[in-house]
């Protein structure tokens, strides 16, 4: 358990980062308002996500 956790952090990190470049991406560019705000949205669901990982990796290591 403990190792898929500490592999599954950067995936959830690069998850992150890919969804808040297409976000930017689209923003720039002037895209569709409703595209950025799900986007977003995704965004705020993997930031989430990841940081549930990060603080499990955390209590793992502290045992």
């Amino acid at each position: 358990m403990e190792k898929m956790v500490f592999y599954a952090i950067p995936f959830a990190l690069a998850a992150v980062a890919i969804v808040l470049g297409l976000g930017l991406w689209n923003m720039l560019r002037e895209g569709s308002p409703s595209r950025s705000q799900t986007l977003m949205r995704w965004r705020i669901i993997l930031q989430a996500i990841a940081i549930v990982l990060v603080m499990t990796a955390i209590y793992f290591m502290s045992d």
